[in-house]
């Protein structure tokens, strides 16, 4: 009681509001949930897991968990995640921070949809028990023992068809600008891209690799370090929308032309692009979010299968490639 009336104090609730949020109880509203759940993980205050598991059963409450603003299109995979859940009766707890770590040790939810890099595999596999799956958004985690199930985007196709378009249109100097590195879908656009040329004799010179962390700022970095190279490739394949606008931005304010001196490519297919005209990969992000909420539920009744999806995704030519 100590704990809950401390948490009710800074909050401004009630103790039995409190009670209910760690509860996964349904009659309170989602700021309060989010801010009461806020404050415990600030104060390291979670109630022990009860020990029936017929009181987890009965938790309707699932947490979509990611780590990036900068991205617009989460809200689309959170649309989808939420029209899901309101479909078949469930509710959404959304974190965002380290803190989601502490939601996923409590007894409130039934489930989790994980896009967070931050999130160790260790972390995943501990969490992932029997009564407590996690579908992955943004990783394969190969270990059969662990609860989950993942749900990715086909990156490999979908970058040597870009590629490939690249190449015929006569590009034979790439540049890429990464995500983070250890990801799962900048692993395999970049693999992509370099096996793509590799078939049609273009090598693929290291030094034209760049990093970046998907967000726009990294990739106005960037495209600042390629410009002082004096030496500019043909195309920049970014990794992501995000950075392919930052770089552009940085190559227009040294006068550099898109696509006239330089052509860009991005992966998302997020608004900004289509305002940009941005060539791009197109991915299905509502539909990601739905799908992958339809296959947790699944989960949590016991009628899934544990085999990875992985979502198709489709090239958007425009104007940034000449």
């Amino acid at each position: 009681m100590g704990g809950l009336k401390k948490i009710a104090e800074i909050t401004g609730v009630s103790i039995s509001t409190v009670s209910n949020v760690l509860n996964g109880r349904s009659n309170v509203g989602q700021a309060t949930k989010e801010r009461v759940l806020e404050v415990c993980s600030e104060h390291g205050y979670f109630p022990k897991a009860p020990r029936d598991p017929v009181n987890i059963s009965k938790s309707k409450v699932i947490l979509f968990i990611f780590s990036d603003f900068d991205r617009d299109f989460y809200l689309k995979i959170i649309n989808g995640v939420s029209d899901c859940l309101t479909e078949n009766g469930y509710e959404l707890m959304i974190c965002t921070s380290k803190s989601s770590m502490n939601y996923m040790r409590s007894s409130f939810a039934c489930g989790a949809i994980v896009l967070d890099s931050s999130i160790t595999d260790e972390f995943v596999v501990s969490a992932a028990t029997a009564d407590f799956p996690i579908v992955l958004m943004d990783r394969v985690i190969e270990n059969k023992q662990a609860n989950t199930k993942s749900v990715t985007v086909d990156n490999y196709p979908a970058m040597c068809e870009l590629a490939q378009g690249l190449v015929d249109k006569g590009f034979k100097k790439f540049a890429y600008l990464g995500g983070l590195e250890f990801t799962l879908d900048n692993r395999e656009r970049f693999a992509a891209l370099v096996d793509t040329l590799a078939k049609n004799n273009i090598e693929f010179d290291r030094k034209k690799y760049f990093y970046g962390n998907y967000r726009e700022k990294s990739g106005y970095q960037a495209a600042k370090l390629m410009i002082l190279s004096n030496d500019l490739p043909d195309v920049l394949v970014c990794a992501n929308d995000n950075m392919a606008i930052g770089a552009m931005k940085a190559l227009k304010e040294n006068n550099i032309r898109v696509p006239e001196d330089i052509s860009v490519t991005g992966f998302d297919d997020s608004e900004m692009s289509t305002m940009a005209g941005l060539t791009t990969i197109s991915i299905p992000r509502y539909e990601a979010g739905y799908l992958a909420t339809k296959d947790l539920l699944e989960i949590v009744e016991g009628n899934a299968s544990r085999e990875p999806f992985k979502l198709n995704a489709l090239v958007k030519w425009r104007k940034t490639t000449k």
